[in-house]
């Protein structure tokens, strides 16, 4: 299945073709707990599976999928593997950001030449099912981007995996693709790493956030928004600011080691559903307070949802030039506060939410504060 739909947008002119995300590859303790999670609590039906009993004697792999999204949990089965070490170091989180090219030796050649550092160059999985193609660059951190050129093949997920089903069915929550995921960068890092998005990929700056922006009484932190040609494929790029006590993406920086994801911006056609299924079952979100809601319509004017509703879900609300977003956050999905997501409904908006910044991070600080790392 296509991870991302092709629509009539020109790309006649992007330098470097993406069609969007293919897979995002998890590096976690425990593939079998963390996809049942994931099924269970994020609605995710299990599609394919790689391990002892398909041929890999030192990983196994469950490929999880709702609608245009594709999650790959891995996990080592020796404890000198690369993937149980980067466990150690990192704990559970992401390894690949993986992306649908329609000609992967093209894509990875283009991007050394521009001055990517290789991962591994051009291989092509073969089995009944047809033929995958794939090849590796560095990005910030020890993350990966990985191309895939999957149009000649026609199985669960690409060989080495077989089909698989869940033993207890997942009941989607009405999760439709990714929308953006965010990188946390080292103070310094983020231009050299917008840069590299740039000069290698070809992407457009889209957007700017500086301290003023984005800050509170406590914290700041500095964005920067890239984006490939099409728009389907965005990355918002974060660093610290100088602030009065630690910012969450030091915070972050400490607990991962280093660089790393920080959190996946999940599209939804109805958000006050998905929010609703997901509490339902069981998904902790960071918490704003009530008087939030007693002058957000001034700021956003009206919109089609009941506000009552989105107070009782405590999603929050924005506008921009293009029209409004819905949107909220999840507390960290693993022990430690690292990755987490954000679940967003765009009503027209090409933004980032700017206007509820300032009650997000206050809501980050509570729970850094409850943490003791404020």
């Amino acid at each position: 299945m296509d991870t991302i739909t092709k629509t009539t947008v020109d790309t006649s002119k992007d330098s470097f073709p993406l069609n969007g995300t293919d897979y995002i590859e998890f590096y976690v303790a425990n593939a079998k707990q963390s996809s049942f999670y994931y099924q269970m609590a994020f609605g995710y039906s299990l599609v394919a599976y790689r391990g002892p009993e398909t041929g890999c004697f030192d990983t196994v792999s469950y490929v999880l999928q709702q609608d245009k999204i594709r999650l790959v949990l891995t996990s080592a089965l020796t404890p000198d593997h690369e993937v149980a070490k980067h466990v150690l170091k990192h704990g559970d989180g992401v390894k690949v950001l993986a992306l649908w090219v329609d000609d992967a030796n093209y894509s990875y050649n283009k991007a050394i030449e521009r001055g990517a550092e290789s991962v591994k160059g051009l291989e092509t999985l073969t089995d009944d099912n047809g033929e995958v193609k794939i090849a590796s660059i560095k990005t910030y951190g020890e993350t990966i981007h990985t191309f895939v050129e999957r149009s000649n093949y026609n199985g669960a997920f690409m060989p080495g995996f077989e089909a698989r089903e869940g033993i207890a069915p997942a009941k989607s929550v009405g999760l439709k693709y990714v929308d953006h995921c965010v990188g946390n960068v080292e103070l310094g890092d983020m231009n050299k790493w917008v840069k590299f998005y740039q000069d290698v990929m070809g992407f457009k700056l889209l957007i700017t956030f500086d301290d003023k922006d984005i800050s509170t009484k406590y914290t700041a932190l500095m964005s920067k928004v890239v984006s490939n040609g099409n728009g389907y494929v965005k990355f918002p790029i974060n660093e610290p600011a100088k602030g009065l006590k630690k910012s969450q993406i030091e915070e972050y920086i400490d607990f991962y080691g280093g660089a790393g994801v920080q959190h996946i911006a999940i599209a939804t056609d109805d958000i006050i559903f998905t929010v609703d299924q997901l509490r339902k079952n069981g998904i902790d979100f960071l918490y704003v307070p009530d008087d939030y809601y007693d002058t957000v319509t001034d700021r956003v004017g009206a919109i089609d949802e009941d506000l009552e509703e989105l107070k009782r879900l405590n999603i929050l609300i924005d506008r921009d030039e293009e029209g409004y977003l819905l949107q909220i956050f999840t507390k960290p999905v693993q022990d430690r506060p690292t990755v987490f997501y954000e679940i967003i409904q765009r009503k027209g908006a090409k933004s980032f939410g700017k206007g509820n910044f300032k009650a997000l991070f206050e809501a980050i600080e509570r729970e850094q504060e409850r943490r003791g790392t404020l």
